[in-house]
């Protein structure tokens, strides 16, 4: 970050504010955790912080510290509209364009207020009076990390910020596994597993925590997965019927892409999940080595994201939307 934002954002922190923290809709580990370790940051700091979802966030998520006060703006509109009026800092984490917020983006688009961004994806929109935006980040939680530090406030980071933090980190950075976990961030970790953040606990309750329907549900994409094997490439489809049928919620499908890339000598892998209530099909893609799944998606698929994982969505039927796949498939080089 620019000195210049660190100090007039020092300024503004000084004295207590009202201020919302947005993540994206249908919010994820690094989402989440970045927005409740920020309200806890701030809430030690006397502000009166609020954490206003999209939507609803997936129950995985829901034993995070702090995540009953979040107020869902779907489900209480009126009222959530009224805490971004009265607020006078907006943070948006963990993602840089108010259309990723769904219904959310009108209300925000007219708010006059100040807004600071704290995001790693690409190409950011420039609706931010402070942003910290930087794609070399595997996650949005270790930016946060270094935004308290910047603000030469560590010291108040603790378990439950920590918690939070960790979270964000884990999970964005596929435990560790994906291009942009540096030597740094095992370092951040290093540091707030020594402030008691429970290490061998929070894996469980984010990944071995499934209901029985969600395993079945994760047996039929495994029936349905493909390979394209001349072109190193998978994919996974789950109708609308299918998820129906194993009484899909939400997070049940979360992770399940990652399967397509555990097969030997697959580099490009993609997920296609009907959703008949917004009448889409929702995508996400994952790739292993030099290919971009983000210039792929945005070019594509009108989507977007990171090299190695990206999300984007088609307007037409499943059947179209998996033909248009394979016929760009065909023409890749991985």
């Amino acid at each position: 970050m620019k000195i210049q934002d660190i100090q007039a954002i020092q300024t503004l922190l000084a004295t207590p504010k009202k201020i919302a923290i947005i993540p994206h809709r249908n919010p994820d580990g690094d989402a989440m955790g970045s927005t409740l370790g920020l309200y806890h940051f701030l809430k030690k700091n006397n502000h009166e912080a609020t954490v206003i979802s999209p939507n609803e966030f997936p129950d995985f998520l829901a034993w995070l510290p702090g995540s009953e006060t979040v107020q869902i703006f779907e489900k209480d509109t009126e009222n959530c509209t009224q805490i971004l009026k009265e607020a006078e800092i907006v943070f948006t984490l963990d993602f840089n364009a108010f259309h990723r917020t769904g219904e959310m983006e009108k209300t925000l688009e007219v708010l006059d207020t100040t807004f600071i961004m704290i995001d790693h994806h690409q190409k950011p929109d420039e609706y931010a009076t402070y942003m910290y935006s930087n794609t070399s980040f595997g996650s949005t939680c270790e930016m946060l990390y270094n935004f308290i530090f910047y603000l030469e406030q560590k010291d108040q980071i603790d378990k439950t910020i920590g918690t939070c933090i960790y979270t964000g980190i884990l999970t964005d950075s596929g435990s560790f596994r994906f291009p942009n976990t540096t030597g740094n961030t095992h370092r951040i970790v290093a540091e707030l597993i020594d402030l008691g953040v429970e290490n061998t606990i929070i894996p469980n309750l984010l990944f071995d925590n499934s209901s029985y329907n969600r395993l079945q549900l994760l047996g039929q994409a495994l029936q349905n997965l493909k390979v394209i094997p001349e072109h190193k490439t998978s994919y996974i489809t789950l109708t609308q019927d299918e998820l129906n049928s194993f009484n899909h919620v939400k997070g049940d499908t979360e992770g399940i892409v990652n399967y397509g890339l555990s097969i030997k000598g697959i580099q490009f892998t993609a997920i296609f999940i009907e959703n008949k209530d917004e009448n889409i099909i929702k995508i996400s893609f994952r790739s292993q080595g030099g290919f971009d799944v983000n210039e792929f998606a945005r070019a594509h698929f009108n989507g977007g994201g990171h090299r190695n994982a990206a999300g984007g969505k088609s307007t037409v039927s499943m059947e179209e939307t998996i033909t248009k796949f394979e016929k760009l498939v065909q023409n890749l080089t991985l």
